[in-house]
């Protein structure tokens, strides 16, 4: 791959991309000529795509953005960060309430409708009907692609995009098909900001490095990214189903949603359960969980059904340190353990029994005892548990909720 480089390709570029390659979403964000890609935007995740669209609707007057509620806490740290106020809007089974949102009076709103966050709620047809009338009020959408390609038990769901480009925003990343740490994602806009969003990229990096850009590329274009993807369903679908399984047999009373797609789970709880606490009891049993409270803006009706969180715990924002109102359950999210990464092996493979690692050199002759009595060595250092603490800092006050929410690496 580096063999077909030019001295051309390692310098500053289009700070949006390399053009070359598609992105994992098909839409020509990682490359691609430019004229087929003339509103795409490589970014290094959905956390920078928000904030380069929300230097983007500040210049053209936009102030306020609508947000699920219940959402995800690090979207509204992110908006609250640039200076965008949240309204919450409500979600229920069918996803985002169109209703509320048209009532509400914002410009724009940012879902996840492809699997809600937390609820895993995914927006019907009859929902997406109302939201296409909305837009054509003039509201704008933001699209999360969040898990969308992590589909188990359900057939694809369409980016609200693909019927809607001049009023949708969309964002994606590789962060759960392939590794965070990649940094790559894209960001696709309507016409009348691509310029802006351009000029914001520009300001904030001068674009993302090329070689991650020709390696996804390279998966892409091999067959290999797909094939990883098949290989993340068979397993989470084993993890799954294993959760499931032992929710089931030690929580009997839990109900579990939003088990269909996605990464998380959604289990709610009857009784008076304090979340904050529910959390730091399952933590302190190696299982991280998040509070449902985090991620409310106002309560909830008391209803059966509360929300799973990502397994990173998210901290308030100083604006929403103050305690939060009940969210209408307890909830916590539930990660008994860290995905590793599968690319090493092919699935169902094991190490033979008699395998070995081999052994270092005996180094010879022998080094002589030192006059000072035998060397010493420090001793490896212990492994870190994989359910890290959580690091303290301002949380929202206890809310007593009737909901439990695990999440799902399903590790």
């Amino acid at each position: 791959m580096l063999g077909r480089l030019v001295a051309a390709d390692l310098g500053y570029g289009d700070p949006c991309g390399r053009p070359s390659g598609p992105s994992p979403d098909g839409s020509p964000a990682a490359g691609a000529s430019a004229s087929t890609r003339p509103r795409s935007c490589l970014t290094t995740g959905v956390s920078q795509a928000l904030g380069l669209l929300a230097q983007a609707l500040r210049a053209d007057g936009v102030s306020t953005v609508g947000v699920e509620d219940p959402g995800s806490l690090g979207v509204r740290q992110h908006l609250d960060n640039w200076r965008l106020t949240t309204v919450p809007i409500p979600v229920d089974a069918a996803g985002v309430r169109v209703d509320e949102l048209a009532a509400s009076g914002v410009p724009a709103v940012m879902l996840t409708p492809a699997h809600q966050f937390p609820t895993g709620a995914v927006l019907d047809g009859e929902r997406r009907r109302q939201l296409a009338a909305w837009t054509r009020t003039g509201g704008l959408v933001i699209e999360d692609d969040y898990d969308a390609e992590h589909r188990y038990d359900r057939p694809p769901v369409p980016a609200l995009r693909a019927t809607l480009p001049e009023r949708v925003c969309y964002a994606g990343s590789v962060s759960k098909l392939l590794a965070p740490a990649l940094r790559i994602g894209w960001l696709l806009v309507p016409r009348r900001y691509r310029d802006a969003v351009v000029a914001a990229k520009r300001n904030a990096d001068l674009g993302n490095a090329v070689l991650p850009q020709l390696v996804l590329g390279e998966l892409i274009t091999s067959g290999a990214f797909e094939r990883q993807l098949r290989l993340l369903r068979q397993r989470h679908v084993r993890r799954r189903d294993a959760m499931t399984a032992a929710l089931a047999r030690h929580l009997p009373e839990a109900t579990v949603h939003g088990a269909a797609a996605g990464l998380h789970l959604m289990v709610t709880l009857d009784g008076d359960v304090v979340d904050t606490e529910l959390a730091a009891a399952a933590l302190a049993r190696g299982v991280k969980v998040q509070p449902l409270s985090w991620h409310c803006l106002r309560p909830l009706p008391p209803r059966p059904g509360a929300s799973a969180t990502r397994p990173t715990p998210r901290r308030p924002s100083t604006r929403e340190s103050r305690p939060s109102p009940p969210c209408g359950g307890v909830a916590a999210v539930v990660t008994p353990g860290a995905a590793r990464p599968s690319a090493h092996r092919p699935a169902g493979r094991r190490r033979p029994a008699d395998h070995r690692r081999p052994r270092p050199p005996r180094r010879w002759p022998p080094r002589p005892p030192s006059a000072h009595g035998p060397s010493s060595s420090p001793s490896a250092a212990a492994a870190s548990p994989r359910c890290n603490s959580v690091r303290p800092s301002p949380r929202p006050g206890p809310s007593r909720n009737r909901q439990l929410s695990a999440n799902s690496s399903y590790a």
